[in-house]
């Protein structure tokens, strides 16, 4: 492969693309985030992806000097596509990275987006900005691919060189190219999708798929709940049938999972189709941190416990477990329901950054060592320093070792729990 690679983005996706190709060839790793690239320069991947002798081992120059892009001819696109307060897609950050790789490209170079989009938005988006900021024609002067990230956050076994890629491109000659370079980088193989359209939906459905599911898996919690059945116990039943898909309920957040399917449904919208199943499934979802927090008010209720003024520690802030990302957290729904109740929350999360809770949430994270005794927990994320712990957690965090308990995640044996601790399981 003669391709001079040039990744945009060195985020959750971004640098873990860019070490697999550094680890073969020279790259160029950009990000806008100055802070981000002098970090990674000393070593340190505070995503937690990558570790240091992994970026030791790769050939990445980081830079937050666009006029660096102009050395290469391969340019591989791994910005955030979040949505708004009215989830509506937010295109601006892949529509700025489309900005300043168009006032780079050279001719005969390859513009490979991989975030996550509707169907259309690399061809009728992205092409155009391309265009007007290089002056060249796209199909002609340079070409254009789309990859979808395949990333998960905090999995160690299905990493980005085991994930079979998608790829596709604007022309044929163009998608041999790109197939090329990541067949180079990428062991599981490679996917040719028959145009960007059908590779940029494919990727839209995959996480669509699972909020769906999950979705159904929160409505039985409710409707189990209400007729005072654990649904844990009924998923491990149900689960014994060979074809029962294996989905639990819980809080569903992240920069995937929780923001998809709105790319999907936005776009449907647009060519008169309302999609019902999709949108319902989100609004069930959206909901589950407010019916938790519901929850533990009734059940301080029910022992005569004061709501105002009560006590409440939650455990975990970032989306899932054993990760440090924070975006789209639904534990923040959590958190703001009790306080609209009048309690008191303190929150501490071994992975999270207290600057960047803070800046997201306006949340002030409160270390372990420091957390007070509390009315009832909430053990929101089950990260692994806590569930080491087993029952053993609550000895110190709840008033006299007795209190509530609200295990989102079923993660703690039901049968060793203590009697003095009330449990309640989505």
């Amino acid at each position: 492969m003669n391709r001079k690679i040039a990744v945009i983005g060195l985020g959750y996706v971004g640098l873990p693309v860019a070490v697999a190709f550094g680890k073969r060839h020279p790259v160029i790793g950009f990000d806008i985030n100055e802070h981000r690239i002098s970090t990674l320069q000393t070593g340190v991947d505070t995503t937690n992806e990558v570790g240091l002798n992994e970026l030791n081992e790769a050939q990445i120059e980081f830079t937050f000097d666009s006029e660096r892009l102009k050395e290469s001819d391969f340019m591989i696109v791994c910005v955030p596509t979040p949505i708004d307060a009215h989830n509506r897609p937010d295109l601006s950050p892949l529509l700025h990275a489309s900005e300043t790789v168009g006032n780079c490209l050279q001719k005969g170079a390859i513009v490979v987006f991989e975030s996550t989009v509707y169907p259309g938005v690399t061809e009728e988006e992205c092409i155009p900005v391309l265009e007007k900021h290089s002056g060249l024609k796209a199909g002609i002067d340079f070409f254009v691919g789309y990859s979808p990230e395949r990333i998960n956050p905090g999995d160690k076994e299905r990493t980005f060189t085991k994930i079979t890629k998608v790829v596709s491109g604007q022309t044929p000659e163009a998608l041999e190219i790109i197939a090329q370079v990541y067949r180079d980088v990428v062991e599981a193989g490679i996917y040719k999708a028959s145009s960007i359209r059908v590779a940029e939906a494919a990727k839209v459905i995959e996480n669509t798929q699972r909020d769906v599911n999950i979705a159904l898996m929160n409505e039985l919690a409710l409707i189990f709940d209400s007729l005072g059945i654990d649904t844990a116990e009924v998923l491990e039943a149900a689960g014994t049938k060979w074809n029962f898909l294996k989905f639990s309920p819980g809080l569903v957040g992240g920069h995937c999972i929780g923001v998809d399917p709105y790319y999907l449904t936005h776009k449907a919208q647009t060519v008169g189709h309302y999609p019902e199943v999709i949108l319902a499934g989100r609004r069930i979802n959206d909901s589950i941190g407010r019916y938790i927090a519901r929850a533990l008010v009734k059940k301080l209720i029910k022992l005569n416990l004061p709501v105002q003024g009560a006590k409440v520690t939650v455990l975990g802030l970032t989306f899932k477990e054993n990760v440090p990302d924070l975006r789209n957290s639904k534990v923040i729904d959590v958190i703001r329901e009790l306080q609209e109740f009048g309690v008191e929350v303190q929150v501490a999360d071994p992975h999270a950054n207290c600057n960047e809770a803070f800046s997201a949430y306006h949340l002030s994270l409160t270390a372990y060592d420091k957390l007070t005794p509390a009315d009832a927990v909430v053990f929101a994320v089950p990260h692994i320093e806590y569930v080491n712990e087993g029952w053993s957690l609550f000895d110190r965090l709840l008033k006299h070792g007795k209190g509530i308990v609200m295990d989102i995640k079923s993660v703690l044996d039901k049968s060793s729990k203590p009697e003095q601790i009330h449990l309640w399981r989505l």
